[in-house]
């Protein structure tokens, strides 16, 4: 049985820890807002621009002179897997839901006789990938959001798949990355970024939410009608799918931003409750103990006075 002050250490740890768990949920909270503010706001330009670009490409289809990241390499042997995950730990199983889904995609393509190469964004998604996936990882982009997420952070990881892929290094490129749906739901969901494609594709077991399904039909709904472009429309998808790219990119990194302050207030909330109910039993065991070696005492003392008679 652990003594007096082997206890009184022990609560006192644990208050210790229950001070950083709490003030940790206090600052993710409070980040939390800003980072579902930016993430909702970036959605809408995000997804009508999917759908512009969704109806240029139709006009375009077949025709020469289509732009690189419109028409792809024409083939589909080596693919790039972009995994968003974050640089800071302490957010309950957000990166390890982005991480598995990563892994059945390596998986997958891998029995099918596919190249996998692996871009890491964040640095605990190249920690847990390494295990198992180190030759794949071609590169990892670290502190994307330091010293704050901004345009120029999704431009950074941009200009590396396009850098990428003008070398040759890969036909088709998807991006895994969680979309914030509240504190404690994330949706794991894979985009395709070159070639340029509309759609968004969810986990296996993860349903596409109403907000979503109505976004897909909208999508749909628009594609196929009739404009009048100036400049032409090659010229438009040159100087636009770069842009896009960086866009999406963009919005997966708002999003991610969104599910880690949410995971990590979630988080941090279940580690203080957990702190409280260990510092109570141990309150307990402490109070308990304490009665029994003063009753022990008390045993001793009355045990020799009557020897003494």
């Amino acid at each position: 049985m652990a003594s007096l002050k082997e206890l009184r250490n022990r609560i006192n740890s644990v208050r210790s820890t229950r001070k950083i768990t709490s003030a940790m949920k206090m600052v993710a909270a409070a980040k939390l807002r800003r980072a579902q503010e930016q993430a909702e706001a970036a959605r809408p330009y995000a997804v009508r621009m999917q759908r512009m670009l969704g109806e240029l490409a139709a006009g375009v289809e077949g025709r020469p002179g289509v732009p690189a990241l419109l028409a792809g390499t024409g083939q589909d042997q080596t693919r790039l897997i972009v995994v968003c995950t974050t640089d800071r730990g302490l957010c309950g199983g957000f990166n390890t839901h982005i991480v598995r889904e990563a892994r059945r995609r390596i998986d997958a393509l891998q029995k099918e006789g596919k190249t996998v190469k692996v871009l890491c964004v964040g640095r605990k998604g190249r920690d847990q990938l390494r295990r198992g996936y180190q030759s794949l990882i071609v590169d990892t982009l670290e502190d994307i959001a330091k010293p704050e997420l901004n345009y120029d952070s999704a431009r950074r990881v941009a200009d590396r798949i396009t850098e990428m892929y003008g070398d040759g290094e890969f036909d088709v490129c998807n991006l895994i990355y969680a979309r914030f749906k509240s504190p404690i739901r994330q949706i794991v969901t894979t985009m395709q970024l070159v070639p340029f494609s509309v759609h968004e594709e969810a986990a296996p077991g993860e349903s596409e939410d109403a907000e979503s399904a109505a976004q897909s039909e909208g999508d749909a709904a628009g594609a196929g009608g009739s404009y009048i472009f100036e400049p032409a429309e090659e010229q438009i998808l040159a100087d636009l799918l770069p842009r896009n790219l960086a866009v999406q990119v963009y919005r997966a990194l708002l999003e991610n931003n969104a599910g880690e302050q949410g995971a990590r207030m979630t988080a941090m909330d279940g580690a203080t409750r957990n702190a409280d109910d260990m510092i109570d039993k141990l309150t307990m065991t402490y109070n308990r103990t304490r009665q029994a070696v003063i009753t022990t005492e008390l045993n001793e003392i009355v045990s020799a006075a009557e020897s003494m008679k």
